[in-house]
């Protein structure tokens, strides 16, 4: 038997039925037609000198040498199309994809996306709104942005983009009803669950009990997106413990409003990650200029404010 590797169009048929474990599916996957499938993997047979597929019924099944090959078949064509995609990231100069959580793009990246449009017409820019891992080997994605306690960022371009606080906000006609905290328990306590991953929590338990409210109400979060506790507060629908990074353009024009300048803080925080090939890409350098010149917004809400560490509250 020759060592020499069969054509790579059979292999490609191959290792889609073998997925597929059905030669319709993968002969649609492959834009061709099930025989023209059919006669690939007959070859790839051929030149193995061994059936890779038992043909039943309206089925299929790996045989004994289909089971071997399948593995190293699949990881070979993932191989490929990484290195493939690695390599016309390289190459190109124009495109950027961005991911970040579905809340900080809603509420922080989409409304500036026009600014940063205009400034740069020569970039085409695309977003991808997920909180999921990123493989910068794997996922077609120039640039992560992710909010939390920290990570293992080594081998990549990584920076802290801003630090997260967070304190009560109404919308402007609930604001004149509110003289104490307590007051805010005659309101609907909004809240996400976005952050019941932070260690020390930052809560309504926290904030109450470092404004020194005796028996704070445990609240239980009410929306799965930040970016919808936000919505609703902004509708007059309650009292939300607003995130900076996510109300800095609904405080800018005056769709919410800070009742009591006290915050909580956290060690939790959002930070820009990318290849060290890719922070030298120009589109890659043009958008981190912008970004953290805009991120200035964020910490300009600072000014005026009383921060106290959630580490410190004992609850």
């Amino acid at each position: 038997m020759s060592d020499r590797l069969p054509p790579l169009t059979a292999l490609r048929a191959f290792d889609a039925a073998a997925r597929h474990m059905s030669f319709a599916k993968a002969a649609a996957e492959l834009n061709v037609t099930p025989a023209a499938l059919s006669f690939q993997i007959k070859g790839l047979e051929e030149y193995l000198g061994a059936p890779l597929f038992r043909r039943l019924n309206r089925a299929v099944e790996l045989t004994e040498a289909g089971h071997a090959l399948a593995p190293g078949a699949a990881e070979g064509f993932d191989a490929l199309r990484r290195a493939w995609l690695a390599t016309r990231r390289v190459l190109d100069t124009r495109t950027l994809t961005v991911t970040a959580g579905p809340a900080f793009t809603a509420k922080w990246l989409a409304p500036r996306l026009f600014d940063f449009a205009q400034s740069h017409p020569d970039v085409e820019l695309r977003f991808s709104a997920t909180l999921r891992l990123m493989d910068f080997d794997r996922d077609d994605v120039d640039v992560a942005i992710r909010f939390g306690m920290g990570g293992d960022d080594r081998d990549l371009y990584s920076r802290v983009l801003v630090r997260e606080w967070l304190t009560p906000m109404v919308a402007p006609r609930l604001a004149n009803e509110l003289k104490t905290p307590e007051d805010l328990l005659k309101l609907h306590l909004l809240e996400d669950g976005n952050l019941d991953f932070v260690d020390p929590p930052c809560n309504w338990t926290t904030w109450f009990t470092a404004m020194g409210v005796k028996n704070p109400p445990v609240v239980k979060p009410q929306f799965s997106q930040a970016d919808h506790a936000i919505d609703a507060a902004e509708t007059g629908g309650g009292v939300v413990l607003g995130r900076a990074s996510l109300t800095a353009k609904a405080l800018q024009e005056g769709r919410l409003v800070i009742p009591f300048p006290t915050a909580i803080t956290t060690e939790a925080h959002y930070r820009v990650l990318c290849t060290q090939e890719a922070s030298e890409k120009p589109q890659v350098k043009a958008f981190l200029s912008w970004l953290f010149e805009h991120v200035g917004e964020i910490t300009a809400l600072d000014q005026g404010m009383t921060f106290i560490d959630s580490a410190d509250v004992k609850i």
